[in-house]
């Protein structure tokens, strides 16, 4: 049966390695369909809050390479669902993901979810595109209002998707997380602070009389 993700990433080498460590069957009696190939609306939700997500290409002489963008929540844009972009901010200059993709347009990313341990994997074909080339696509996608300098557009066409299981994956929290968490302790503790004077000026009063 179809299971999208895995069709593309099980070859005979990783057929092999399951086979050895007696997972192979696991995978082989897979009943149903899991074609992955179009987002849903829990996807458009979940990609639409990301702010990061490391993407793997690979260079003519097989290395792969693994890089990480971050932009504003959102950045990663749904174009419809089978289409992301994003712009591509200067960053040190070296454009390895660049040159990669000149040559193999392949890519897998992986956007992450660290608070609520949740794992996205995206299988695309990836196609880099001059800032003019879309003026459409680069009003969507490029914003403004972000510090970083945009370079170009990479518009990913869907190849097949699939979530991850929550093992091993340790919740972290962003600041901005961490704030809003202990927001309602401030509200309190300055509560309290706010009582305890009132209370110690009472004292005083009282003593003065």
């Amino acid at each position: 049966m179809s299971y999208g993700f895995l069709d593309i990433a099980i070859t005979p080498s990783v057929r092999a390695a399951q086979a050895e460590m007696g997972a192979d069957r696991l995978w082989t009696d897979f009943e149903g369909h899991r074609e992955f190939d179009r987002f849903t609306e829990n996807e458009t939700a979940f990609i639409a809050e990301r702010d990061s997500f490391y993407m793997a290409t690979v260079s003519e002489t097989g290395w792969p390479y693994v890089q990480h963008r971050g932009g504003p929540p959102g950045f990663l844009k749904m174009i419809d669902d089978r289409t992301l972009a994003f712009a591509d901010y200067r960053g040190n200059r070296q454009y390895v993901s660049t040159g990669n993709l000149a040559a193999n347009d392949r890519a897998c990313l992986i956007l992450m979810d660290y608070p609520r341990r949740a794992r996205l994997k995206i299988y695309a074909h990836v196609e880099k595109l001059a800032l003019d080339a879309d003026p459409a696509l680069a009003e969507r996608v490029v914003d403004v209002a972000y510090r970083g300098k945009p370079e170009r557009l990479f518009r990913l066409r869907l190849e097949a998707f699939d979530w991850n299981c929550q093992q091993h994956i340790l919740p972290r929290f962003t600041e901005a997380e961490v704030t809003r968490a202990i927001l309602p302790l401030h509200e309190r503790l300055a509560r309290l602070e706010a009582e305890n004077a009132a209370l110690r000026a009472q004292l005083e009063n009282r003593g003065d009389a």
